[in-house]
């Protein structure tokens, strides 16, 4: 069983920058490959960035490549989503995911535990 808790979401201009967290439990943490996935009003989830177990191997979708890095510290359970030059179509519930699956083809629907959730808004 796995956990996980976002944060580091906010309000913030275009332009900007942020780096959400996500925090989680247990002893099999580096097991998993993890991704952000990411929900706007009235839009469907999302795929945004994975990353292997190891570090390894890191993927984007092309809406956030060359903006976004995805990254993770296994000793700390914690996985990073550094978030810069955002538009204000960034604006979404970004999530957290982990799988046990490839992080080169992560998708929904190969999740085995998910977040709650945070809000990132960005203004232009």
């Amino acid at each position: 069983q796995v956990q996980l808790v976002e944060s580091g979401g906010g309000l913030l201009q275009a332009g900007g920058s942020l780096r959400l967290s996500c925090a989680a439990s247990g002893r099999t943490f580096s097991r998993y490959a993890m991704g952000w996935f990411r929900q706007a009003p009235g839009k469907e989830r999302e795929f945004v960035a994975a990353i292997s177990w190891n570090g390894s191997g890191t993927y984007y979708a092309d809406s956030v490549r060359g903006r976004f890095t995805i990254a993770r510290d296994n000793a700390k359970n914690t996985v990073y989503l550094q978030m810069n030059s955002m538009k204000p179509e960034d604006t979404a519930v970004y999530y957290c995911a982990a799988g046990l699956g490839s992080a080169s083809t992560m998708n929904l629907n190969g999740m085995d535990y998910w977040g709650k959730g945070t809000l990132v808004t960005v203004s232009s």
